[in-house]
Parts: C-alpha cells; structure tokens; sequence
C-alpha cells in the first residue's frame, strides 16, 4: 500500500517540522501536494487555530495495512511532540497528522474515533474507506469528509495510485522536494 499522511496546521514551520519528523521515521517523500486552504469546516479552529491549510506527503517506501495502527499511534506521538515544543499555550493543537494508505481500489484513513462505518484495529485505532476507486476515479461515500470531496486532492490521490502501480510493476519512483 502507499503511505501517505495529510497535514493541517495553519504555520508553515510547523509543516516543515512535521516533514522532517515524518521522513525520519518512514524514509523520503515521492510526492508532496501543494498547500491547499482548508476551508470547508471551522471544526478544528478551537484547537488549531485559525487558516489552516492541508498539505499532503506520499511516501516512497510501501506499507502493509496491518500497519497502520501503529502508524496512526506514532503520528499522535509526533503531533504531540510538536505541541510540546510549539509553546503556543492558546493552540493546544498546532498541527494535525493524518496518515493512511492508497491501494488500487480505495484510499483509508486511520482515526481514534468510532463511528459505524469504521473498524478497529488495535489500540485504540479505527479504519475508514473515505475514497474507493472506480470507474477510473475517486468516488465519495456518504461519510467522506467534505475536503476530501476535491478535485484537487483527487489528482493528488491519482498521482499517488499511479506510482503505487508502477511501484508494483518493477518502476521506479522519484524523490519530491517541499513546496
């Protein structure tokens, strides 16, 4: 599977960082989105602060899917990490990781929370399908959330699909630089 985390976080250094954690543990980037506002909720403002942005990294090394519980559990560890040397008591959460992985048919994300489409995993993690492919597209699901309904997170998501494929064919997959 293709690992990818989405990012949200409203500071760019606070980005950079999480880039830099997040390639430490799981090895260098293949691709990397460029920022897009996340506008289409306030759900975070409280706790992250105001103009976030969501950014998307695609990493070169392939994932099992029994991993990403762990997975999920680290970048929690890694979000909290980044609170702690933040120092910005009035943003409790500056910056928010979201990992999960593409295969040939859907897109998954891993979460803490439950809810009756999603299944655990272990240790306090769920999986949901947010995206199947088919019909040479993403296509939504009644609970997908609402930013990944765009066009341009499709694109990205495609790009990713397409180097797991080449990926799996033998291929070669470049590096991608930050933005």
């Amino acid at each position: 599977m293709k690992l990818f985390v989405g990012l949200l976080s409203g500071d760019m250094d606070l980005f950079r960082r999480a880039r830099q954690l997040l390639t430490r543990q799981y090895g260098p980037t293949d691709a990397e989105s460029e920022l897009w506002p996340f506008d289409q909720t306030d759900y975070y403002a409280d706790e992250m602060g105001p103009d976030l942005q969501r950014w998307f990294l695609s990493f070169e090394r392939s994932i099992s899917p029994d991993e990403l519980a762990e997975i999920k559990r680290a970048t929690n560890t890694l979000e909290a990490t980044i609170a702690d040397q933040c120092l910005a008591v009035e943003i409790p959460r500056p910056v928010n990781l979201d990992p999960g992985y593409i295969d040939l048919t859907k897109l998954v994300l891993a979460t803490t929370k439950d809810r009756g489409h999603r299944i655990y995993l272990r240790r306090g993690i769920y999986a949901e399908v947010t995206l199947q492919y088919e019909r040479g597209g993403w296509q939504t699901l009644p609970w997908t959330y609402p930013d990944y309904t765009r066009t341009e997170y499709h694109a990205f998501f495609t790009d990713a699909r397409a180097r797991l494929l080449e990926q799996r064919r033998g291929g070669v997959a470049g590096t991608a630089e930050e933005p």
